[in-house]
Formats: C-alpha cells, structure tokens, sequence
C-alpha cells in the first residue's frame, strides 16, 4: 500500500526545519558568551533540532518510534522556548522590595514543567493517518491545545509587562513565538474537533517554525543582555520578509481562487484560471517595482532592525563602485551611489572647475544643467560653510532652520529637485551634488544625513584624486614633449655652431678647393641631422631604428670629421664593436669633445681613445683644462639645465648619460680643479654574428 501524499511534502518541511534549527543552533553555541537565558534558548533550539528530524523520520519511515520520539521532543522544546519567555519576561518586569516577581517566575516554571510532564506522559495523540477515538485521544488534542494558550497568555504578558521603551527589543521575539503558537492552537483545536490531526495542517508545521528562526535571530542581536553575539544579516531579514508576504499574498489568491470555483457555477473553473493569472501578472509587476523594493527596504530599517543601514554592506558597496570607475565613469557613478543611499532615482553633479566656479560635470537619469554656481554664491558659500546636507521641502517650509539662507535661482527652478549633498575635500569644498525626490518618502534622521555626509566625502576624495592624477598626466605629457624639444634645441644649438664656424672660415677660405669640399661635407651633414631631429620628432622622443652593431673607432672618426680633428690626439682600437644607434653615439662622442674644447685653455691638448676593457667598450675624451668639482660633478653635471657655459643649455650630458643608460652602459668622469677632465663612455661589447662579422670586416 502507497503511503499517503501528503507525506512526502511533510518531510521536506520538517528536513528544512531541520536544518534551519541546526544552523541556528550552530550560531548561538559560538556566539553564547555566559549562561542562562543563552543556555536555556540554545537547550530549547537543539531540542528543536531533534524534533524536527524526528517528525522528518516519521514521514519517511512512518514507524511509531519515530512518532512518539517527535512527540517527546516537541513537549521539551516548546516547553524550554515557554521556560525562557518566563525568564525574558522576569528580567524585564520591576522587581519589588519583596520578591514577587520572583515567586511569581518560581511558580510559573513549575507550573510549566508539570505541563510538560503531563505533555510527555498523558498526551501522545495517534499518528496523523489514523483519526483518533474515545476519551484518551480528547484528553491528548485538549492537553496540546491548553499548552499553545498556556504560551500564547506568557507571550502576551511578556509583551505587555515589558516597557513601552523597551517593547521594540522584544516584538520579534513576541511575534515570531506568536504566530507559531496561534498555527499550534489552530491545529490542536482543529485535532480535538475532529478527533484528528489534519495532514495538511501538521505537514506545514515544519515550514512554519523554520520561518519564526530570522525573527529569533533578529531578537537575539537586539537583546544584548542575553549574553548572545549574534548579528542577523539585513539581507536575511529583508529576503525573508518579501519571502512571507509573498506567502501571505499567493495563499489569499488561492482561498479567493477556490471559493470562486465553489461557487462559480459552469463559470467556475474558468473564473479560477483568470483569476490566478491576473494574480501572479500582479505578482510579478510588484516584485520587479523598483518603487516597491524601496518600500521594503525603508519598513525592514525602520521597523525590524535597530538602524536603518548595514554600514559594512553599505560602505563595501560604495567603495567597491568608486574603485571600479574610471576617470570618465566616476561622476556619474559616484551620483548613483549617493542617490542609492537614500532610494533616489536621479541626480547631477557639479564640480570645481579652474575658473573659480562650480559646473556641471555629470548627470544620471537628470535632464543636463547648464547652472554654473560662483565659488563666492550663496549656496557655494553656504555648503563650504555648514557643511550640511540641504533638504529643500524643509527649507521651503522652515526658511529659519537654514539660517536664513536663500538657495539661487537656478536650483529652485531645477525640476524635482530634493537633496543637496556637499563634497568637501578638508576645509574646501570640491563640488555638490544634487538628488531628485525619491520613490519613496525617506525620514531624513540623524542616521540618514551622517551616511549622506560621510559618503559624500568619501565621494569627493576619490573624484579630486581622479582630477589630480588626470592635471598630473597632462603635465606629464607636457614635461616629455618640453624635455624633447630641448633635446632639439639643444642639437640644433651644436649644427647653429657649426655652421657659424663654416661662415666665420668662408671670408679666407672660399677659393681653396679641399674647403669647399669640406664646405659641402659640413652642409650636408647638418641637413641629415636636422631630418633626422625631425623623425625623432615624429617618433615620439625614441629612437625609430632598433640598436645594431657599431664600431666606435668609426662613430668616433665621423664625429671629429666636423670638428678641428688635427687638434686631437688619437689613439684607436679597431674592431671594439658595441650595440646602438651610430648617430647618437656620435652625438655623444661629439658632445664630449665640443666639452674638451671648451674647457681648455691657451695650450690646448685633447685626447681621445677607443679601447676594449674586460667586456665593455670605452670612450675616453680627455682635456688639460679647468676640470670640475667632485660636488659639480656629484650633483650638478648629469642634470638637465645645470651648466657652467654661459651659452650652455645644460641638456648635453643629461641627453647622453639618459642614452647611455638605456644601452645599458655608464658614464664616468674623473676630473679636478686645474688638471683637467677625463670622461669614459663604457658600453657592453656587441656579442653574436653581427658582432664578429663586423670585427672581420674592420680587420680586412
């Protein structure tokens, strides 16, 4: 024989319930930081445990161990939960000089612990599939029945003898015992009446007690006397109670759905599927409201939980949108952070701008402003002042609470317009913003404007930072294209010098052959030079071919070709072959020269080696000139615009210690006051087939 349906429903409904008490349970034993009503509510959660996985036992097996082991259970847990709402209640009643309230608690423990024996011994009712007889079976139902009024009277005076300033502690608690208690009388009065219990009835009993546990819990974290550190997620207490209403709601659909069938006649049945499609249409028009949503939330924090915001969440939510915005994104999403804080659809921004005036910079679901509010007007000089979140109904209503402030023109006529939140920065204030009316009337309190406040500064110190790192790229982008352009000024200032010097020896020089070829030499080579500044110019400030292999004797040949090259004394290794582009090295080599020639005196001697050392390549330009300080040479020499030239740009050895670097070699320098300066130019040797090919080529 198949066992009855309603069975299989009931074991999810005590498994679940099951479950729910188990975590619960799990949940106070960690938080439990003494004894008493801490023990006594934990003994009464863990029997709630037992019992529940017995009647879940029960519907799947259906043996009547299993039955009279829930029955059993069930008399001890409910009779602990009653225990404790004895002892809630003692705690908040006034004790008197003579102990009555004591003796009254004394009393109605004992009173309480007869009941549950005589539960446990007296009023085993038979099992839900069989129906009950005789006197036996009325005496069990009336013993159940008179226990579920016995808890309902306790809840009653617990809630009543509490003080009115200390009722909003206990309601959950009152409720949640409440509305279990009233199912339980229901049930029983419902068993006695019929002489057994209804299947439909007892199978939902199990969800039913797993739905009062968020009501305990919520209890439990606002009693902090109870020795329990529990916290209740807001999300759990919101969810559950769109959870019940939407019970509620689709339970009344259903009764009005049958009793349409029952007495629609032919018209019934069809009646009842209209009707149950106009529901659930209903149904999901309200769950997706975005209106009703925020209804929600607002009578969760202002009804059920101790403050309106789960700061932890709220502010972990913030942070999290500013932190994955960008410079182009954080206005408007700094806007919808702020408006979600107080359930408002729109909002715009206005920010400090150069020219000493707040402008618009963002909107969201807000028609664009054009208003543009002077750093030295009212509502700039008020907000910089306060510091005050300005809700305009109350300063329409109230002018006085604003001390006498009157809001510009301009945002009177702003359509819809509610709240404005100022953003400072410390003592100056970076912008505002300005949200429309919200779905939903929110109670602006003490909680709400200091979360308006602190978000908004949170808000302006993530936007000024965005405004600071976008000047600072911008000004780096400029620093480059001016460190470049002085790298072509200054290599322009060197072709200007060598041109000059061609015109200087032109006058004497014209008809001499070999100095017109040398003329032409000269000329040309400016006019490659200045192409080629030109593509670094196009090339962003870096080298457009990649490094190669270079012989430095040649590099050093060609940039003396140009240069009084019988004033120097050579002394060349060939094949010493590096890596790295042949004009720059030049440039290098021939700024170091041009430093030679200008340091020395009336008895000039330059010298210049190309040798192989270890595994580098070195350039040694060497002068009997002025020399420098080892402090000139430490702090100053390597830095751009630092020179001791009177037409000198001080760009030379910065350009080329920087190039240097970059091939990955150094430059040193060993100079002293009167003796003179010798600077070597090491660059790591070129390696590979390039590198050999070139060395044989230097050899033939």
């Amino acid at each position: 024989m198949s066992k009855p349906w309603y069975l299989e429903p009931a074991a999810w409904s005590y498994g679940v319930a099951a479950f729910a008490f188990c975590v619960f349970a799990i949940q106070l034993f960690v938080g439990r930081r003494g004894h008493g009503r801490a023990t006594l509510l934990l003994v009464a959660v863990v029997f709630s445990v037992a019992w529940a996985a017995a009647a879940a036992a029960f519907s799947l097996l259906g043996d009547s161990l299993s039955w009279r082991a829930a029955h059993v259970l069930d008399a001890v847990r409910l009779g602990a939960v009653l225990g404790f709402v004895v002892s809630v209640a003692t705690r908040s009643a006034a004790a008197g000089a003579d102990g009555r309230v004591e003796r009254s608690a004394g009393i109605q423990y004992a009173a309480l612990a007869a009941l549950t024996a005589l539960t446990v011994f007296f009023a085993e009712p038979p099992p839900v599939p069989l129906p009950g007889h005789g006197a036996a079976t009325s005496l069990a139902f009336g013993v159940l029945l008179l226990r579920s009024v016995v808890g309902l009277a306790l809840v009653e005076q617990l809630y009543r003898g509490t003080q009115p300033a200390w009722r909003w502690n206990i309601r959950p608690l009152c409720l949640g015992l409440g509305g279990a208690l009233i199912y339980d009388l229901v049930l029983f009065s419902d068993a006695l009446l019929y002489r057994g219990m209804d299947p439909y009835l007892w199978a939902g009993r199990g969800f039913v007690n797993a739905l009062v546990i968020p009501l305990l819990g919520l209890a439990a974290a606002r009693n902090r006397e109870w020795n329990l550190a529990v916290t209740v997620s807001r999300s759990l207490i919101t969810g559950s109670t769109a959870l019940m209403a939407s019970g509620a709601y689709l339970l009344a659909i259903a009764v009005a759905g049958y009793y349409v069938r029952y007495f629609g006649g032919t018209w019934g049945r069809a009646l009842q599927i209209v009707l149950t499609f106009a529901a659930l249409l209903l149904f999901g028009l309200v769950a997706l409201s975005g209106t009703f949503r925020s209804k929600l939330r607002v009578f969760v924090g202002k009804h059920l939980l101790p403050y309106r915001y789960d700061y932890r969440e709220e502010w972990l939510k913030f942070t999290r949108v500013l932190s994955e915005a960008t410079f182009s994104t954080a206005p408007v999403l700094s806007i919808q952070a702020l408006a979600e804080l107080v359930e408002s659809p729109a909002g715009a921004l206005w920010l400090k701008q150069e020219e000493a005036a707040y402008a618009p910079a963002a909107n969201f679901n807000m028609a664009s402003a054009t208003a543009v509010e002077p750093t030295d007007g009212s509502l700039a000089a008020f907000l910089g002042r306060t510091g005050w979140v300005i809700d305009l109904d109350e300063l329409r209503a109230k002018p006085s609470a604003y001390a006498g402030f009157m809001p510009p023109d301009w945002l009177q006529a702003l359509p819809n317009a509610w709240l404005v939140i100022p953003l400072p920065v410390g003592e100056t204030l970076a912008g505002f913003v300005v949200l429309a009316r919200p779905r939903v009337r929110v109670d602006l309190n003490w909680e709400v404007l200091d979360l308006l406040k602190t978000a908004g500064r949170q808000a302006a110190s993530y936007l000024t930072m965005l405004q600071t790192s976008e000047a600072l790229l911008e000004a780096r982008k400029f620093d480059a294209f001016n460190r470049m352009s002085a790298f072509v000024v200054h290599d322009l200032k060197n072709l200007v010098a060598q041109l000059q010097l061609l015109l200087k020896n032109a006058e004497r020089h014209r008809d001499n052959p070999d100095f017109q070829r040398d003329m032409l030499g000269t000329i040309q080579h400016v006019v490659g030079r200045m192409n080629q500044l030109m593509a670094q110019l196009r090339a962003g400030g870096t080298p457009i071919e990649s490094p190669q292999p270079v012989d430095l004797s040649t590099v050093v040949r060609r940039a003396l070709a140009v240069r009084a090259a019988d004033r120097v004394e050579l002394d060349l290794d060939l094949g010493v072959t590096v890596r790295g582009h042949p004009e720059r090295l030049e440039r290098v080599v021939g700024h170091l020269v041009q430093n030679a020639f200008d340091a020395v005196g009336d008895n000039p001697r330059v010298r210049v080696r190309v040798f192989r050392e270890g595994e580098e390549g070195v350039v040694e330009v060497g002068d009997n000139g002025v020399g420098m300080t080892p402090e000139f040479v430490r702090e100053r020499l390597f830095r751009p615009f630092q020179t001791t030239k009177k037409m000198g740009m001080g760009i030379g050895a910065y350009e080329s210690q920087q190039y240097v670097s970059a091939l990955g070699g150094r430059i040193t320098v060993d100079s002293a006051v009167g003796r003179g300066t010798t600077v070597r130019v090491r660059l790591p040797l070129a390696q590979g087939e390039q590198a050999v090919a070139a060395l044989r080529r230097e050899a033939a």
